[in-house]
């Protein structure tokens, strides 16, 4: 493995900068705290802020919409769907993450840890986690990023599936890579963790790969032989080599006590996905911090029938929120976090500094003097929180 990387972004090209941008008579969301005012960006970074509902010649008329930090996401699988849009089709790797680029900066999101996997799962059915894909679309990420194509900052997060053939093999190909900044360990052994109930882990796979009930079978027997046979080691292998190349480990789908202190135990730099109420709360007592999907949020619960992200919220255990599946739904739910906690600083900062500074980012996301340019600009739309603009370091890319 390569020496430990800083985990800090290169500072911003003159590609993405522009001369200067003012949005002015917005609400402009600080992190303490909702103002009337104008911010002003220059050389990529935020120059000035300052109050009142003037508008100088030159700016934007916000016309009182909301101003606030460009969003971070640190775990979406909707680079996968655009991967693999439709069962058996396999879309041409530049094609789908340009895509998933649009689609994440029109949702506000200005930097995004893209969640790829490494593990392949060889069983005698195919499925999505038969696909292995992460080395080279790693690869087609870095290069459009260095030809200026993606809109949106662009990082990796390797999600390890221990309950697979290649893992260490997989992520072996990572030991070199800048962009490698989170490395989640995680286990979708049936039966376990998320998908305690085997029922519903089932239902769940046998909808979205096809498989009869005699198939469905098989699989089960074979994914708990797998992981009796292989996850230890993989796990610990996993660990020595995310902590070697400098990565924030994070868990998932943590359930007990046990699972928390294993957890603990290799140095996890936050959690994501507890299922219950009592692996929340053993991570806030080890201050870790705790993320939660956006669509838990808007749809009140779990489709997997864990906990729900707003329990956790109500009783100050939810920290960062992701979009998990869904880019738009980052947005939406912090602003209805923000009705839940009433407190809209508070909500922002589940999409913004705080996951920013979990990933080990320097240039965290706030609407300050001196920090980076990205921002956006919120309209209410029947009541629904809509994107008008989005700028990457002063650049407007949505």
């Amino acid at each position: 493995m390569s020496s430990p990387v800083a985990p800090i972004r290169q500072e911003p090209d003159a590609r993405r900068r522009t001369a200067s941008v003012t949005l002015a008579n917005a609400t402009v969301v600080l992190p303490d705290r909702v103002m009337h005012g104008a911010v002003h960006i220059e050389d990529g970074l935020i120059a000035e802020i300052t109050e009142g509902d003037a508008v100088p010649a030159g700016a934007l008329d916000c016309a009182g919409s909301y101003v606030m930090p460009g969003l971070v996401e640190l775990h979406t699988d909707n680079l996968e769907r655009h991967l693999k849009p439709r069962p058996g089709v396999h879309w041409p790797r530049n094609a789908a993450v340009i895509a998933h680029d649009g689609e994440i900066a029109g949702a506000g999101i200005t930097t995004v840890f893209d969640a790829i996997r490494a593990g392949t799962l060889q069983t005698p059915f195919e499925s999505h986690e038969s696909l292995r894909y992460a080395r080279e679309v790693a690869d087609q990420i870095a290069r459009l990023l260095d030809r200026g194509a993606l809109r949106a900052d662009h990082l990796l997060h390797v999600r390890a599936e221990i309950c697979s053939q290649s893992v260490l093999e997989e992520l072996d190909e990572f030991a070199q890579d800048p962009l490698l900044r989170i490395v989640s360990v995680m286990d979708h052994t049936p039966g376990q963790r998320q998908f305690a109930n085997e029922n519903s882990y089932r239902a769940y796979y046998q909808g979205k790969h096809g498989l009869s009930a005699s198939e469905m079978d098989e699989f089960v027997l074979y994914t708990k032989a797998l992981s009796a046979q292989c996850g230890a080691a993989h796990e610990a292998g996993v660990v020595e080599r995310a902590k070697a190349a400098g990565a924030v480990l994070a868990s998932h789908d943590d359930t007990n006590e046990e699972h928390v202190a294993a957890s603990l135990g290799i140095g996890v730099g936050f959690a994501e996905f507890p299922t219950t109420l009592v692996a929340a709360r053993a991570y806030y007592a080890a201050q870790v911090p705790v993320m939660m999907g956006a669509p838990n949020i808007l749809r009140g619960g779990s489709h997997s029938g864990n906990v729900a992200a707003e329990a956790l919220a109500r009783e100050g255990l939810l920290d960062i929120l992701s979009s998990d599946y869904v880019p738009s739904a980052l947005l939406m739910g912090a602003m209805k976090l923000a009705t839940i906690l009433d407190d809209l600083p508070a909500a922002v900062a589940t999409v913004t500094k705080t996951p920013a500074r979990a990933a080990g980012l320097t240039d965290v996301p706030v609407v300050v003097g001196g920090q980076r340019g990205d921002v956006l600009r919120v309209a209410m739309v029947d009541e629904l929180p809509v994107p008008t603009g989005v700028w990457s370091t002063g650049r407007r890319v949505g």
